[in-house]
């Protein structure tokens, strides 16, 4: 029997109810990877029948977290970004995202984006899960179709969040 969303959200519930700090997300990282290994759970939320960009397949009422559907079709490579005043956790589901963090040179000024520079890059590959805190700079490149599924600590659409580019 596949795994539910509800089973998925009840897990993240009970683990950030008492811990959202680096603690609290190493075991919804965790969370996220078991849900990846489930083929019924994956198929039936990332799909063929899903093209969708992003789909909230549930939001928190109460901490507020969402868990997303993505879907990226063709080759894109994101500018470097943070998710503002939340987190993120990304989990590759199908595809290859090549990931690169940056350190900020200098930050956002006026209308202007803040520069940074690359600290390291990696393959997020079908099965794997990578937690991004507050603040930490990335941008994902892919070199083709990608399905994942991501957790946010609040609802990214919503927030206010600054530009970067590389130094």
């Amino acid at each position: 029997m596949a795994l539910t969303i509800d089973q998925f959200a009840e897990e993240c519930q009970q683990i950030l109810s008492t811990d959202s700090d680096e603690s609290g997300l190493e075991q919804v990282r965790l969370v996220v990877e078991t849900f990846l290994a489930d083929q019924e759970f994956i198929s039936e939320h990332l799909g063929p029948d899903n093209e969708d960009n992003r789909r909230v397949l549930y939001e928190d009422p109460e901490l507020e977290f969402c868990i997303c559907a993505h879907v990226f079709k063709g080759a894109n490579e994101a500018p470097p970004h943070d998710h503002g005043p939340t987190w993120a956790i990304y989990g590759q589901a199908t595809g290859q995202t090549v990931m690169t963090e940056f350190e900020q040179v200098s930050p956002p000024a006026d209308d202007s984006p803040g520069k940074v520079k690359p600290t390291k890059s990696y393959d997020l590959d079908p099965g794997m899960a990578v937690t991004y805190p507050i603040g930490r700079l990335h941008s994902p490149k892919r070199e083709g179709e990608t399905r994942l599924i991501r957790i946010e600590g609040k609802d990214v659409t919503k927030l206010s969040r600054d530009a970067y580019e590389r130094a």
